[in-house]
């Protein structure tokens, strides 16, 4: 698609602020008008737009998209948004664990027990550490404590949270990367743990470095997405 205007601004609207083009209001993929909550995030969507060239791409719409899906999706229907993120918390990634006399069990030691511990004070749970593949699972009050958790964001940081959680297969991983100051790097390297051990190994591949690297862009965006959604940015 063509670019079809020139001017991008941004307006407040009944409700928070919004993205103009040469004037005109901008709606969501489901037609809903796209009112975001604070002007951090409304400008983020207006430099989405204002960074277009001639030729419209879609794939640098990572704001756009988050905002479209927390007002289409997650604000007419926030439990079962829930109810899809929740269960990444039953099979999270840090918790799977190598055998205790291997050398990666060593690293996921080193990289994984400090974020999973932090998780459990912070958030009052206790998380139950696997050794192999075959599934166990998490105590039942552990999953509703982290249930309340998700129930206490807003729309916006919920459609972050869904990408944050997707991306590193980790609940406690993608909570944490919402988290003010959030080392955003040492999280999705802990994310990408195993992959880079089997590069260690094996060497690495060019079409999965690439990958990671726009993976890791994504996980990045959808950090700073919940920060600008709560008034403050993301680290």
């Amino acid at each position: 698609m063509k670019r079809f205007y020139k001017d991008v601004t941004v307006e407040a609207v009944d409700g928070g602020f919004g993205v103009r083009l040469d004037g005109r209001a901008i709606k969501t993929v489901g037609g809903r008008p796209q009112i975001v909550p604070t002007q951090a995030l409304a400008d983020a969507l207006a430099a989405e737009w204002a960074g277009q060239g001639e030729e419209i791409d879609p794939a640098l719409f990572l704001y756009r998209d988050m905002a479209d899906y927390a007002l289409d999706v997650v604000a007419g229907d926030r439990a079962g948004v829930i109810a899809e993120t929740l269960p990444y918390a039953e099979t999270d990634t840090l918790c799977y664990r190598a055998e205790p006399d291997e050398a990666f069990a060593a690293r996921q030691r080193m990289m994984w027990e400090p974020l999973l511990a932090d998780a459990e004070t912070r958030l009052g749970v206790a998380f139950v550490r696997v050794t192999g593949i075959i599934h166990k699972p998490q105590p039942v009050e552990t999953l509703a404590r982290l249930r309340v958790e998700l129930e206490g964001l807003n729309p916006f940081e919920l459609a972050a949270l869904r990408n944050t959680t997707s991306l590193a297969a980790s609940l406690v991983i993608g909570l944490a990367a919402l988290l003010p100051g959030a080392d955003l790097d040492a999280l999705w390297d802990a994310a990408n743990l195993e992959e880079d051990w089997q590069a260690e190994l094996w060497g690495k591949d060019a079409e999965a470095m690439d990958r990671r690297e726009k993976r890791a862009a994504a996980f990045a965006a959808a950090a700073r997405f919940a920060g600008m959604a709560r008034g403050r940015r993301a680290a």
